[in-house]
């Protein structure tokens, strides 16, 4: 089959071990990012598969109407980058592994070397050294600091357990049902939304994207955080409402801010608001691109790829397709 891998940043799949599982077909990697659908048709005008690396490229119907040879889209996680239903129209199988109970460990660890270098401004004391300075504040420590989970799913447990060897107390906010899971797992949680935002010092979110979360963080939520207080979002940048991180750190309330995710990306515009801030420490969406990481997701959606080929689709999130 004709296979063709987009948005290969750094032309690292094929050098993965389970990128043998794609031997015998015919595959083309594109490096570059492109969302313009005259280029996307062109370049996948002979593409039977199309592997995607999480939400980087929009797939929607005035694309798909124009691959007439397309049959299968596989990828990892949520798909909220995808048009489902024109795939369905078109009789286009979309397989998506939600790999269940597997966090992204990626993700976590990302996550806690955000809170880290925040609250001890490792990123601004590098620059400052680099620059012939010394030491241009005083950061803060973590022991004894309370941590706020909001969102108690696989990543959210594992960041909560990475709170509590770091000698935190830790605090859940989510869902009634992950609620009950945290306290399982003997984590104390919130007594209401307007407590959690009032009293964690440090704040994560640990949510994804659906319709019921976006904008779920609004203005109020981070004005009742405390002026020395940092949140770290490695999710999705629509759990915030829009514009509200941006205001809220201007207005003080919280002091800090790590992000990892933006709403366009990818964001390479270097007059962002959030990148003219000192009191922000940014990265460019990495919470899960590490090596293993790849071998985990691309393990998935290659043999999604082989299930295919053998005449028995997997993780099909458009069943009704295998009727027609």
């Amino acid at each position: 089959m004709k296979i063709s891998i987009l948005d290969d940043y750094h032309d690292t799949v094929r050098t993965l071990a389970c990128f043998g599982k794609l031997a015998g077909h015919e595959v083309t990697i594109w490096n570059d990012h492109v969302q313009d659908v005259d280029a996307l048709a062109q370049r996948l005008a002979d593409a039977e598969v199309l592997v995607l690396i999480r939400e980087r490229t929009a797939i929607r119907a005035p694309l798909i109407e124009r691959l007439p040879k397309l049959r299968l889209i596989t990828q990892r996680s949520v798909y909220p980058h995808i048009d489902v239903e024109a795939c369905t129209r078109r009789g286009v199988i979309v397989s998506s592994s939600q790999h269940p109970g597997t966090p992204s460990y990626a993700t976590a660890e990302l996550t806690w070397g955000l809170v880290l270098a925040a609250m001890r401004q490792i990123p601004q004391q590098m620059a400052s050294l680099k620059a012939g300075r010394w030491q241009i504040g005083v950061g803060s420590t973590l022991r004894g600091k309370l941590l706020g989970i909001y969102g108690y799913g696989r990543i959210g447990a594992v960041v909560a357990g990475y709170g509590r060897a770091f000698g935190m107390p830790v605090t859940v906010w989510a869902r009634e049902a992950s609620l009950t899971r945290a306290r399982a797992d003997g984590y104390a949680t919130a007594r209401s939304k307007e407590e959690f935002f009032a009293q964690c010092d440090v704040i994560t979110l640990h949510m994804r994207l659906v319709e019921s979360t976006r904008g779920i963080v609004r203005a109020a939520d981070l004005a009742r955080m405390k002026p020395t207080a940092l949140i770290v979002n490695t999710s999705r940048a629509p759990l915030i409402g829009p514009g509200a991180l941006v205001a809220a750190l201007r207005a003080g309330r919280p002091g800090f801010a790590a992000v990892d995710v933006y709403e366009q990306e990818p964001m390479r515009d270097t007059d962002h608001p959030l990148l003219r801030m000192d009191n922000v420490v940014c990265t460019p969406h990495l919470g899960y691109v590490s090596r293993e990481e790849y071998e985990v997701q691309f393990t998935d959606i290659f043999d999604q790829i082989a299930a295919y080929a053998a005449g028995a689709p997997i993780n099909v999130v458009n069943p009704e397709v295998l009727n027609r």
